[in-house]
């Protein structure tokens, strides 16, 4: 899985925080909502980033396990969860989320914002569908998102965005292939009022969601569908449609 370095991770949990923000309510008051999601508050946030979504699960009283590559993306969310991780209530793990493996399991694992399509290929997935699937317990859920072939064609543009701290230009680059690339660079200004210079390419490999479908009931996964995020208890009758889709399996 796609790492990102010191200077990105700082953009990023800057920038980029928003999503997780957004979406984790939603996600958590879905789950909430299940007659077993009571017995089992537990969470594996796969690909955690800078710990945002964790921290809306922490504050409603989960035990929480982040994992993702990126060291520097962990030092910003151990920094942003500092009381819970503290407490015991929290704890961050480096590690890939293609190959992985806890004492503990889960009630509820979550990725989000394309985490998953930033795997490199099929069998890089089917190791995270395989790895997820051990570590769930008894009536647990598994919930990601991808970013359809639909959706990264609009990755297939240059923009610009900046304020009096951060400008970023982001070039990206889709042909209609198996692979979208984003060229990301920029200046953000430091403590001290000097501005210092990003640049990161990231990317995301395209999953078509039916050979997804197959490989999640091939690792284990018993029920799943795809929805959108404002309503993940209703099954999209024509997911690649869309340009985002949110997965719902469980055991």
């Amino acid at each position: 899985m796609q790492a990102y370095g010191a200077a990105f991770a700082r953009v990023y949990n800057r920038q980029w925080a928003g999503f997780a923000r957004y979406h984790a309510p939603r996600i958590l008051e879905f789950y909430a909502g299940r007659n077993r999601a009571s017995e089992n508050l537990t969470l594996l946030d796969l690909g955690c980033g800078t710990g945002q979504l964790a921290l809306v699960f922490l504050e409603h009283g989960y035990r929480v396990t982040g994992l993702d590559l990126s060291a520097d993306m962990l030092h910003y969310a151990e920094d942003n969860t500092r009381a819970f991780v503290q407490s015991g209530q929290a704890r961050f793990v480096q590690a890939d989320a293609a190959a992985f493996t806890f004492d503990e399991s889960f009630g509820l694992v979550v990725s989000l914002f394309d985490a998953l399509n930033h795997l490199p290929d099929w069998d890089a997935l089917r190791g995270c569908f395989r790895s997820v699937r051990v570590v769930t317990g008894a009536g647990g859920m598994f919930i990601f998102d991808l970013n359809t072939r639909q959706g990264l064609k609009r990755w297939n543009q240059i923009s610009v965005s900046e304020d009096e701290d951060i400008l970023i230009v982001n070039r990206g680059i889709y042909d209609g292939g198996d692979r979208a690339y984003a060229h990301i660079n920029g200046f953000i200004r430091e403590d001290d009022g000097r501005y210092s210079r990003f640049e990161e390419t990231v990317y995301n490999t395209v999953f078509d969601l039916e050979p997804v479908r197959a490989l999640l009931l091939e690792t284990g996964w018993r029920e799943l569908y795809f929805a959108r995020i404002d309503a993940l208890a209703t099954p999209l009758d024509e997911p690649e449609r869309e340009g985002r889709v949110f997965v719902v399996a469980s055991v």
